[in-house]
């Protein structure tokens, strides 16, 4: 089996620079999902037809497994398959999929290739309400399909039929380049449909059968940002089901947004407004807060992560508190019953078991120690303008408020920073350590007041 994905249009609706077919659905471009469909299929070769935008769009999605044909000019749709015919196996069966179709289902596609079969014509055809600006089905007394017609060129009682065209369809490539080779254009677009080769099917006795999606969904194509943000909440929707299925507690299942692979545990819960990109691995009975974005993250469980907090590239341990309003960036590591808190930023660094930053402090390039306790308003002073340079601090230390440490630094095993200190060299372990300015009180001084106008 091979594939031809349909990826040449302007997309002038979009009314935007960015090709119409790397536009995102749920943090990827359009086109990426129909290439994930494709290969979960097995496609031996996969043919991108491009057209407008095409180097931009070959630059952001090429890949080893993947041809590519350009449409230029753009005379309709089966003049760009006829430019992928070049690259495909003349004994290939060849499914045509559209790059701005992105929520067609693999096991769709599946069932609509058993159909087709060796030698037949298989269309995916779906039954609305409101069938306008769509290709018509028209079948014969027996129920045969005879053909297709577009709904420009239909005739009144042809506007009537409700079976209406996906334009998804697998053919025997032999027979798909034979009839690519006889349509022609007299139509009311001037334009090489690729609808037109079911009449030529037809008319060589070539058996023409058809299949349904499991969704209507599955066929729907993005033309403007508006039905872009519907196709957006149908695949979120449809995330969101999956999830609940599988256990997962969601407080408002038409408020989460997964831009990427979430896999959660048992007795997790989500909060409103979450978004999840890249891969997220949650832990059994992991609670996420409100209004969190968690980035390639993997959470321990029985971990708490409170409203308004960010994760980033993280990886933390059982039984961590987060939050809210905690950041965390890539190369933190937690371990086990850890607590950040509200605004608290950690950056490239490792807090061992049952280590403490309650509030207002920013950690980066950090090697904290187990029970340390750091209080409000510590910073590590980690880089020189230059370089990056680290900060260690060993097990049972404990951080006074309003401390910096200027790395490179280390702090001893169980020693004590006094708040309000600069730390410039190693504190040994087991001390206090304190820098600070002699305390003075001046009498007489008088605070300045503002002149009268």
């Amino acid at each position: 089996m091979e594939v031809v994905i349909l990826a040449a249009g302007q997309g002038k609706r979009m009314r935007s620079v960015l090709p119409k077919v790397l536009q995102p659905l749920a943090g990827k471009p359009l086109l990426a999902h129909v290439l994930a469909s494709a290969r979960a299929l097995g496609a031996r070769r996969i043919c991108v037809v491009h057209g407008h935008g095409g180097e931009a769009v070959r630059l952001r999605l090429d890949a080893p497994d993947l041809v590519w044909a350009e449409q230029s000019p753009q005379l309709g749709t089966g003049h760009a398959v006829l430019q992928a015919m070049p690259h495909l196996s003349n004994e290939a069966r060849v499914l045509v999929l559209y790059g701005d179709v992105p929520l067609i289902g693999t096991a769709t596609l599946a069932r609509l290739m058993d159909a087709a079969g060796k030698d037949r014509l298989a269309l995916l055809t779906v039954e609305v309400g409101n069938p306008a600006g769509y290709g018509r089905i028209l079948r014969d007394g027996a129920g045969r399909v005879t053909r297709i017609v577009e709904e420009k060129d239909a005739t009144p009682d042809e506007r009537l039929v409700r079976e209406i065209n996906t334009g998804i369809l697998v053919a025997p490539a032999s027979r798909l380049r034979d009839w690519l080779a006889r349509i022609g254009n007299d139509n009311a677009q001037g334009e090489y449909y690729l609808t037109d080769i079911v009449g030529l099917a037809a008319q060589d006795g070539v058996e023409i059968v058809t299949a349904a999606p499991d969704d209507v969904s599955e066929t729907l194509g993005v033309n403007d940002k508006a039905q872009l943000a519907a196709l957006e909440r149908m695949f979120q929707a449809s995330v969101a089901r999956g999830l609940m299925d599988a256990g997962v507690t969601l407080i408002d299942p038409a408020r989460i947004d997964v831009r990427g692979e979430l896999h959660c545990g048992r007795d997790v819960e989500i909060d409103v407004n979450c978004v999840f990109e890249g891969r997220v691995e949650l832990g059994d009975g992991v609670v996420i807060g409100a209004n969190c974005v968690l980035r390639d993250v993997q959470i321990g469980g029985r971990t708490h992560i409170a409203p308004f907090s960010h994760l980033d590239g993280t990886v933390t341990g059982e039984a961590c508190s987060l939050g809210p309003f905690a950041r965390t960036r890539p190369g933190t590591v937690l371990g086990n019953e850890v607590h950040v808190g509200n605004f608290v930023e950690i950056k490239n660094s490792t807090f061992a078991d049952d280590a403490k930053a309650g509030h207002l402090s920013y950690i980066g390039d950090a090697s904290v120690g187990a029970r340390v306790n750091i209080g409000a308003g510590t910073i590590t002073c980690n880089y020189d303008g230059a370089n990056k340079h680290r900060t260690e601090i060993g097990d049972d230390a404990f951080i006074g408020s309003d401390t910096q440490l200027v790395a490179p630094v280390r702090v001893g095993r169980g020693a004590t920073l006094g708040a309000g200190t600069t730390l410039t060299r190693d504190a040994p372990p087991d001390q206090l350590t304190v820098s600070r300015a002699r305390q003075q009180s001046l009498a007489g001084w008088v605070r300045p007041v503002k002149k009268k106008k």
